[in-house]
C-alpha cells in the first residue's frame, strides 16, 4: 500500500512539474505592458538612403535615479560618418566584480554621439534578478540615448556602480557603420517582434558579441567573461578589442569617469567633457 501512495504522489509530482514547464514555454513576450518610465517606448530607425532617422532617443535629465525630467527625441545621422565606437563598462558593485553591464556608444565625424544599453525592459513595480531572468520574465530591449542620459545615469546617480570608457578598436574599413547598422535592425525587428531576456541567452554582453562576431566573424571567441562580463577587461586586450594604453591596470584606472561625470559643468556636451579631461590632462 505504500508503494501505491508514492507511485501516486511521485506521479501527481511528476504532472505538476510537466504542467509547470508546459506554462512556462507557452508564456509570450510583449511589446504591451505597464513599463516604468525609462523603458516605456521603443526606438525605432527609418531609412532613407544613407541617413537613418532614429526615433524615441532617450534624453533624460537625471538628478538621481529617482528624480529626473523625461524627454525623448529623434536622432538624424548619416550611416557613412559613423566614426569611432566606445564600450562602456559599469561595475554594479566593486566587491562583485564579476557582475556588470555593458554598452556600445557610436561617435559620427559630425561630434553626434549616441549610447545603446541592451537590458531588461522593465515593467511597473518589477525589480531585476538574474534568477529570475532565466525564467521568461522580463523582455529584452535595446535603449538609445544621448550619452549624458545613457552613461551619465549610472557615472552620476548609481553611488556603488563604478564605469569605464574605452575606445573600441575597430578592424577592418567600414566596419564601423557595419556595426550601427547590425544594431539598427535587431532595434527594429524587437519593435516588432519581442524578445525574452535570458540571464545566459539574450543579454546585454551576448547581444554585443553577436554583433560584433555579425560584422567580423570570430573576432570575440567563447569565454566565460561574456556571461561574467566584469571579467571581460583580460578578454578585451586579449583579442585587441579596446584601445590599451599602458597595462591594462594602468587602463582601467584611466578609463574610470565616475568622478569626471560628477563633475560635469552641465554647459558643456557630456561626451566631450569625459573624453577631454581623459586624454587632454
Amino acid at each position: 500500500m505504500i508503494d501505491v501512495y508514492a507511485g501516486l504522489f511521485t506521479g501527481l509530482i511528476t504532472l505538476v512539474l510537466i504542467l509547470i514547464v508546459r506554462r512556462h514555454f507557452a508564456l509570450s513576450p510583449s511589446n504591451e505592458r505597464s513599463w516604468v518610465n525609462d523603458n516605456q517606448r521603443l526606438a525605432t530607425a527609418e531609412f532613407q538612403g544613407d541617413v537613418v532617422t532614429i526615433r524615441n532617443v532617450r534624453d533624460f535629465n537625471w538628478r538621481t535615479t529617482r528624480d529626473f525630467d523625461e524627454r525623448w527625441i529623434d536622432v538624424k545621422v548619416n550611416l557613412n560618418e559613423v566614426d569611432k565606437i566606445w564600450f562602456v563598462l559599469e561595475y554594479f558593485d566593486p566587491d562583485r566584480r564579476e557582475m556588470a553591464h555593458t554598452i556600445l556608444s557610436y561617435e559620427f565625424s559630425d561630434g553626434t554621439r549616441l549610447a545603446c544599453s541592451i537590458e531588461v525592459r522593465r515593467k511597473q513595480g518589477a525589480s531585476y534578478h538574474p534568477i529570475k531572468g532565466l525564467f521568461r520574465t522580463y523582455e529584452l530591449i535595446y535603449v538609445w540615448g544621448t550619452e549624458r542620459d545613457v552613461i551619465g545615469v549610472r557615472a552620476r546617480c548609481r553611488r556603488k556602480s563604478k564605469t569605464h570608457l574605452f575606445e573600441g578598436v575597430v578592424l577592418g574599413p567600414g566596419n564601423e557603420r557595419r556595426m550601427f547598422e547590425s544594431y539598427i535592425r535587431r532595434t527594429n525587428k524587437l519593435s516588432v517582434e519581442p524578445e525574452w531576456y535570458n540571464t545566459i541567452t539574450n543579454t546585454c554582453t551576448t547581444n554585443i558579441v553577436g554583433h560584433v562576431n555579425e560584422v567580423y566573424p570570430g573576432r570575440v571567441p567563447k569565454a566565460v567573461a561574456i556571461l561574467m562580463p566584469g571579467l571581460s577587461p583580460k578578454l578585451l586586450q586579449k583579442n585587441n578589442l579596446v584601445v590599451i594604453r599602458g597595462t591594462l591596470e594602468e587602463t582601467m584606472e584611466d578609463s574610470i569617469i565616475d568622478q569626471r561625470a560628477m563633475d560635469w559643468d552641465e554647459e558643456c556636451d557630456f561626451g566631450d567633457w569625459i573624453r577631454r579631461s581623459r586624454y587632454e590632462d
